[in-house]
């Protein structure tokens, strides 16, 4: 955890590490986390090192992080806050700056009581009515939640315009594989690779922010479409999940997902148990969980471990060996791609009237009739199709499958 904090720290061009430690509490203090004693020691080593801005790697309430600062005379800033401004110097699209923004002014406006040293000062009035009797307190709030609701607003606007690409994706009949994984795991370097794209891929944490589609072709010759996702991260921000959620939905959407692990990592085992947790609060389709798979990257760190290549069956997922950095196995990753693809596919038989060409044609559009016959009253047709394509017929036509 502390190797972490310091890569989140040199994650920020604007900040230089001078210095980093465990601090073991015996417990924690209400009102500044730290003892007397700790807290001293601290301020003597900031200021033997001239420091600016002091890192906690985990939650720091509004008061603690109010009275750290006026003990330390330095910026504080917590593990949420960290992430925070690392997003908001990351962001390149308008919908990433958005999404920023929006997790920026909740964080900011859980912490108002930091912000403010005159809350007990009014301007006037009784103060129950708003306006000129608010306290700055109110009125800052008043403000937030106004920026806020605007900002989701937009973000609403972004997922509706998201449901519309993948809509318009599903009727050309294309699959999607999302990339998921811990920051720095090496989800963009496999994008790339399978790509051919130049999407910013370093080793550093949270590289990538705003999520990347684009349409790669299997070896059996279908293509789909590969999307790379923000990286997760353990203890991640509720304001963050919940501002992202508009990314996030590529995932719960996806017919498939790739969890890209550095196998390499002294924590993998707990970083993949993060990206789990942060999965199960997606919400994601039965099934789609369970078919994932694993690509254990970064091998050529560590060719001891296996051959690249090597396949294993896990339940009804798969892990695949290999490295994204070299390409070792990422042949054997895009087969089990297509055949997982192929797996989820389950025939079914269909009865529709004459007057349902439309389910007819959406079928053909996308490529699932396997058989159609002709008799007594309508039109009997078989087919092929993973349960999201059956789902999006599903919505298209819930009077021939209903839910």
């Amino acid at each position: 955890m502390l190797a972490e904090a310091e890569s989140l720290v040199r994650a920020l061009d604007a900040f230089e590490l001078v210095g980093a430690e465990i601090a073991p509490l015996a417990r924690i203090r209400a009102g500044t986390l730290f003892g007397s004693g700790k807290l001293a020691e601290i301020g003597a080593r900031i200021t033997d090192l001239a420091v600016d801005v002091v890192v906690i790697n985990g939650p720091v309430s509004p008061v603690q992080q109010r009275n750290l600062e006026r003990a330390w005379k330095v910026k504080v800033l917590d593990r949420t806050g960290l992430i925070l401004e690392i997003f908001g110097a990351r962001a390149r699209t308008r919908e990433g700056a958005l999404q920023v923004e929006l997790a920026h002014l909740s964080y900011q406006r859980s912490r108002l009581v930091r912000s403010w040293t005159h809350l007990e000062r009014q301007r006037g009035g009784f103060g129950f009515l708003g306006g000129p009797g608010e306290t700055q307190i109110e009125a800052d709030r008043r403000a937030l939640d106004e920026q806020i609701a605007r900002l989701g607003r937009q973000i609403a606007e972004i997922q509706r315009t998201r449901r519309l690409h993948r809509t318009g994706r599903a009727r050309r009949g294309f699959a999607t594989v999302a990339l998921v994984g811990y920051t720095n795991a090496g989800k963009s370097t496999l994008f790339n690779r399978l790509t051919g794209e130049s999407v910013m891929a370093r080793d550093m944490l949270f590289a990538t922010l705003d999520t990347t589609l684009r349409r790669i072709t299997l070896p059996g010759g279908t293509p789909v479409i590969l999307s790379d996702t923000v990286g997760f991260i353990s203890d991640l921000p509720t304001q963050l999940v919940s501002a992202f959620r508009a990314t996030l939905e590529e995932i719960a959407e996806a017919d498939l997902v790739v969890h890209v692990r550095d196998i390499t990592h002294s924590e993998s085992a707990a970083q993949a148990e993060s990206v789990h947790a942060v999965l199960s609060d997606l919400d994601l389709p039965e099934g789609l969980t369970a078919a994932m798979i694993e690509f254990r990257n970064k091998l050529d760190l560590a060719p001891e471990m296996a051959d690249p290549g090597r396949v294993e069956r896990h339940g009804e997922g798969r892990i695949v060996w290999g490295s994204a950095g070299t390409g070792a196995g990422v042949d054997a990753l895009l087969q089990q791609i297509e055949a997982a693809l192929a797996q989820r596919r389950i025939a079914e038989r269909l009865h529709l009237g004459y007057d349902q060409g439309a389910a007819l044609a959406w079928m053909h559009r996308h490529r699932l009739l396997v058989e159609r016959h002709a008799g007594d009253g309508g039109i009997a047709v078989e087919v092929l199709w993973s349960p999201a394509e059956r789902a999006r017929f599903s919505r298209s036509f819930p009077e021939i499958l209903p839910g």
